[in-house]
């Protein structure tokens, strides 16, 4: 089954560079999410099947990696990278522009693969396809055309990749191809209750009590169609949380009633990041493309969940976000 709006082109093009190329190194975007990781670690396996000579690169600041990915296996895994990289086929995935990898990768072949609808197209081979629910999605799709059977450890990293970026199946990117994605990755043997469980359970402490900080912040604007909550670094501090400990919190802020955009702001804990703050973004509907509101911040993402870095100050930031909303909704 071909993924619907590939361009079979491009889906060609790819499979072929596979087959023939022997030396790759794959990568994934900074702060790698569920389809980020997932995806890397399927299309390891999918390329050690096929006999290549192939590493996996995630940069040494990336970990640790936050709790729920913990159980993740990285074979042949690099944290720096490779002194042959230029001799290598580099493929990207689940990276909307170049910008979010540090690989320096001069004249080297790139293949790009991702479902971001704002993806940059930067690669030698550019195989992007916004109608896939995620990345993964489209590992998957390789995989078949490349006669690689499908095994209880892609199985794995594939289904995390698709179940964390559809929101269990729940945002308006789940086309059919990803429920029929999941049935096959079910009958390859994922244990969906132990992925569940991993995933969704066994919250540390410090991430409840973040939770309970952003919450008791909750601010409404303009009727309540812009929700929106701060975490500042001495949240972080005194609960001990790490910054990973957001994920999550802003699907709280997106289900309350009224609310078309939530956004959720806190501020970097790093020293080098003083000042600046992390702002996600989540639509509720189609009524505002998020990702059009992170791009006029240098940021990016999807029509329904997007980000971006910032100095802006809380009230600055609350009227550029008032601002943008507005200029959607009221157009």
């Amino acid at each position: 089954m071909t993924i619907a709006g590939t361009t079979p082109s491009t889906r060609a093009e790819v499979l072929d560079a596979l087959r023939r190329g022997e030396r790759f190194v794959l990568v994934t975007h900074e702060n790698p999410d569920g389809d980020a990781l997932g995806s890397l670690v399927a299309m390891q396996s999918v390329m050690r099947a096929l006999g290549k000579d192939s590493l996996m690169f995630i940069g040494r600041d990336e970990f640790p990696l936050p709790y729920e990915y913990a159980f993740f296996e990285f074979d042949d895994l690099i944290t720096e990278v490779p002194p042959d990289v230029l001799e290598r086929t580099i493929v990207f995935l689940d990276c909307g522009n170049f910008d979010r990898n540090a690989v320096d990768i001069g004249d080297a072949t790139i293949v790009n693969l991702d479902h971001h609808h704002d993806n940059t197209h930067f690669g030698t081979i550019n195989h992007v396809d916004p109608a896939a629910s995620c990345t993964a999605e489209i590992v998957w799709d390789l995989m078949r055309g490349l006669d690689v059977p499908l095994t209880p450890r892609i199985a794995e990293a594939l289904y995390v990749g698709l179940v964390t970026d559809t929101g269990r199946f729940m945002y308006e990117n789940t086309g059919p191809a990803a429920h029929v994605m999941a049935a096959d990755l079910i009958e390859a043997g994922v244990d969906v209750h132990e992925i569940y469980r991993r995933l969704y359970e066994g919250v540390p402490e410090p991430k409840l009590a973040l939770l309970t900080r952003a919450l008791q912040r909750v601010q409404r604007f303009d009727g309540g169609r812009l929700t929106l909550a701060r975490l500042t670094r001495e949240d972080f501090a005194e609960t001990g949380a790490e910054e990973s400990y957001t994920e999550g919190i802003i699907d709280h802020l997106r289900a309350v009633q009224g609310t078309k955009v939530a956004a959720l702001a806190r501020e970097l804990t790093g020293a080098e990041a003083a000042g600046r703050s992390k702002v996600s973004l989540r639509a509720t509907d189609g009524a505002v493309d998020v990702s059009l509101i992170a791009r006029a911040q240098s940021g990016g993402g999807h029509r329904q969940a997007a980000g971006f870095a910032t100095s802006m100050g809380p009230d600055e930031l609350v009227a550029f976000l008032r601002q943008e909303v507005a200029a959607q909704l009221d157009a």
